[in-house]
């Protein structure tokens, strides 16, 4: 019985858990696949450092050609991140007749259409499960649990260091910057977190799966994308006394034929299901037209659960070079002469709720000239609370709203934050007033 030859280009934490995984799931993996699946070379720059999972010494080498000219192996996989030589490797891998199995979300967001592209051309495939969510089914719920089904809305935590920061600054009322320096501790954060806190880690993997979802290309430019940094455990505080619960929120759907994508702190209701979410977690959020709501819940990262989304592709694309049907799927879902770039809302006409946060002097009558400003943009209070304890020399006070739109929003602010009363900018948080009884 031929086995199906594999070899890995990046033998980080990552790639530490695929040969993991192939090592101790073996059996399994031959019984469902008809053939066994083997690890014919592993590239990296560096094979001399030891790693959790050794590799035979036979197999290793520096020189990714001795993968991409090995006619035994018949999948590639990219595990060395980044967008220059990570490109260049699934090109040529490609165009040397081999499938590829990537979890390179940021790669996948800014160049994902002309790979895509590149691999039909050539009849091959690109497997990308562990891009986002790491070990949680989210790409192949999108690309065939559900493809029965028009995806109206998507709501998900997909960033594990930003919900482990969140959670820790809500149990613990750390400040962010000692929530961070702990995630750094305990190896949920890197060294450099910008991707992570300001949210862009989160915004490649909601363009990809926006783009599956919708029918439309990879549009990781049109996500409007804010990150956590700015947040206080004061706003936790206060959105709990409210009711709501603190995450780092992707939020995509699609209606009136545009689409929103957006990335940004949100409170929502602390009794709906994703508040539950906590630590370095991920779950997501979907409603289908046909099937209603669905929640995928799981570690979004680390060495064995994205290791085990990269061994699903392998079986997938295994399946595919047996079974003669190469890109039996389409790379995106739909197929490609049916993608087109569909019109985004701009953030500037979302309509949703917020929360202000504004410190302002304790005279009488600045209550009523802030809510004066509010109504004449069409913004109308829900609920407003003023403590008595003083933040640098200035009380709190604080306002949910109802539903207003973005732009009426920002008008209202920058006239408020130049009030004498008003001595910071003021803070704003949106809120997603996600319904708890299953009707998203």
């Amino acid at each position: 019985m031929s086995a199906i030859g594999v070899g890995l280009v990046g033998w980080g934490t990552v790639g530490c858990g695929v040969v993991q995984t192939l090592r101790e799931n073996a059996d399994v993996i031959e019984k469902r696949l008809g053939r066994p699946l083997v690890l014919r070379r592993v590239a990296d720059l560096d094979i001399e450092r030891a790693r959790p999972v050794p590799v035979p010494r036979e197999l290793l080498t520096t020189r990714v050609e001795d993968i991409l000219e090995d006619p035994e192996v018949r999948i590639v996989i990219e595990l060395i991140g980044g967008l220059g030589f990570a490109k260049e490797v699934i090109r040529r891998a490609i165009e040397s007749g081999k499938d590829v199995v990537t979890a390179n979300k940021a790669l996948l967001a800014h160049h994902g259409n002309e790979l895509f592209e590149v691999a039909r051309r050539h009849g091959r495939t690109i497997g990308f499960e562990a891009s986002v969510g790491g070990g949680i089914p989210l790409i192949k719920s999108l690309r065939e649990g559900l493809a029965g089904n028009r995806i109206e809305t998507i709501y998900g935590i997909l960033n594990g260091t930003g919900n482990y920061i969140l959670t820790r600054m809500t149990e613990a009322g750390l400040s962010f910057e000692a929530a961070l320096k702990e995630a750094q501790a305990k190896g949920y954060a890197e060294a450099n977190p910008a991707l992570d806190v300001e949210g862009v880690d989160t915004a490649h993997k909601l363009a990809i799966a926006s783009a599956l979802s919708f029918g439309a290309p990879v549009q990781f430019e049109d996500v409007y994308t804010e990150g956590i940094t700015r947040i206080d455990p004061l706003d936790i505080q206060f959105g709990e006394e409210f009711g709501y619960q603190l995450k780092l929120l992707a939020i995509a759907s699609h209606s009136d034929g545009r689409v929103e994508m957006r990335v940004h702190p949100t409170l929502i209701p602390r009794n709906h299901v994703l508040a539950s979410v906590k630590g370095a977690y991920n779950a997501v959020h979907i409603r289908g037209n046909a099937v209603g709501n669905i929640m995928l819940y799981g570690m979004g990262a680390g060495m064995m659960p994205t290791g085990s989304a990269v061994v699903g592709d392998l079986v997938d694309l295994a399946r595919d070079i047996l079974g003669g049907t190469p890109q039996r799927i389409p790379s995106l879902a739909f197929q490609p002469e049916c993608l087109n770039r569909i019109p985004i809302r701009p953030m500037e006409e979302v309509s949703t709720c917020y929360y202000f946060r504004f410190a302002a002097l304790d005279r009488p009558g600045v209550l009523s000239r802030i809510a004066g400003i509010l109504g004449d943009n069409h913004i109308s209070i829900a609920a407003v609370t003023q403590k008595g304890r003083k933040v640098e020399g200035a009380v709190p006070i604080v306002m949910v709203t109802h539903e207003a739109v973005e732009r009426n929003v920002r008008k209202a602010l920058e006239e408020i934050d130049r009030l004498d009363v008003v001595m910071a900018p003021t803070q704003i948080i949106r809120i997603e007033e996600l319904a708890t009884d299953g009707n998203v």
